[in-house]
């Protein structure tokens, strides 16, 4: 995973993933990783990029479109992951859906 996903000239779809983690982390680490090699299959994805600190994990995941960011959302191996979230690794979290208008940057 690069550091700072390559995206298209906007407009795409962000969703941003907050999350609190629990107590109880086992598994997570793996299944954190085949999501993000089965969210790159996808049709639609962009790119995906992540950062942890202060007790607080964001991960951003970058779709053409909100249609192809639904979708990953009811992938059968993704509605688990989401259920064992809920159930087990986040004492709390958001998700965030935005259209990107506009992105600029340096490197």
């Amino acid at each position: 995973m690069e550091p700072i996903a390559t995206t298209p000239d906007p407009p795409y779809t962000a969703v941003i993933f907050t999350a609190v983690p629990g107590e109880d982390m086992i598994g997570y680490g793996a299944t954190a990783a085949d999501m993000l090699r089965l969210a790159a299959a996808q049709p639609g994805y962009l790119g995906v990029e992540s950062a942890q600190g202060d007790g607080t994990e964001i991960t951003v995941s970058y779709w053409t479109t909100h249609d192809a960011a639904r979708a990953w959302k009811q992938v059968a191996e993704h509605l688990g992951a989401q259920r064992l979230g809920r159930e087990r690794w986040y004492g709390s979290y958001r998700v965030r859906i935005a259209t990107v208008d506009r992105e600029y940057g340096y490197g």
